[in-house]
């Protein structure tokens, strides 16, 4: 999921799954409106969305935001019973295989991520994001790339939660200078890098193309470290993924990031070297 992986059968499969779901919510959305009295317009005015967007979320073409859920639920007069929904109305905005890994990384107290083929989507812009999703083969249709690049932005809320969770994010040099999107797209990107890159609870660092040893070959990886000291990790690629919770799979993955730390530039010199590319473009 991090660089936007559906598989493609798999992923048939589960945006017909998704969608059977947000049509059956939507489908409730409506029944509670017309039982109310109110047209889409007069409840789009309520809840401060337009017609348009309330006829979405009615045909579950669009997936609501928690607040928008709450909003709905309160002027319909629903009671509570589509708020009973957010928890898996918000699960729809990530495949499957995701969907874990994500409600492992909100609670995390620590997270350290190598990257290899795209910037990790946790750090993304929305541009580079959707440059992203866009990219992947078998196309993804425009809704569903709207979809992931909104879940893409909110699990940025990772950085807004107190006490700050820790993220340290090793990336191979070759991502920062590939221009996704093209070169503005880029830009963004890597000004985004350095304004996380400042922060004290996180710790960007470059793994430059010249080196003539590199423990990553085998792909990216993420460390997930949990507030009851579990520690996990995660690795994904084509669209297959594994969570591994056994000390035998998480430690040799541990070990591998920390040369992978070693072998990489140092914070400040990752940060001096992103802004040497910001010069470049």
């Amino acid at each position: 999921m991090e660089s936007g992986a559906d598989s493609g059968a798999g992923a048939a499969a589960e945006a017909d799954s998704n969608g059977g779901f947000l049509r059956c919510f939507g489908r409730q959305v409506k029944l509670f409106r017309e039982m109310a009295g109110l047209t889409q317009a007069q409840l789009g005015k309520r809840v401060g969305y337009g017609e348009a967007q309330i006829a979405a979320v009615e045909q579950g073409r669009r997936i609501p935001k928690p607040e928008l859920i709450d909003a709905l639920d309160r002027e319909t007069g629903a009671r509570g019973v589509l708020m009973a929904m957010k928890k898996e109305v918000a699960k729809a905005r990530y495949p499957s295989f995701f969907r874990q890994y994500a409600e492992l990384e909100a609670e995390a107290v620590e997270l350290h991520a190598y990257s290899n083929h795209a910037v990790k989507g946790l750090v993304q812009t929305e541009e580079y994001a959707r440059a992203v999703f866009r990219m992947w083969r078998p196309l993804l249709d425009e809704e569903t790339i709207e979809q992931r690049v909104a879940a893409r932005m909110e699990r940025q809320k990772f950085f807004a939660r107190r006490p700050a969770p820790l993220l340290s994010c090793v990336i191979d040099e070759h991502v920062l200078r590939r221009p996704l999107g093209g070169a503005q797209v880029l830009r963004g990107q890597l000004e985004q890098l350095l304004i996380y890159g400042h922060q004290r609870n996180v710790e960007m660092q470059v793994m430059p193309t010249g080196r003539e040893e590199h423990a990553g070959l085998a792909g990216p990886l993420t460390l997930i470290h949990a507030s009851d000291e579990r520690r996990m990790a995660y690795v994904e690629v084509q669209g297959l993924s594994a969570l591994h919770t056994e000390p035998k799979k998480v430690s040799p993955l541990e070990s591998t990031y920390g040369v992978l730390r070693a072998q990489a530039l140092n914070p400040r010199e990752s940060l001096i070297f992103i802004e040497k590319l910001l010069g470049e473009l």
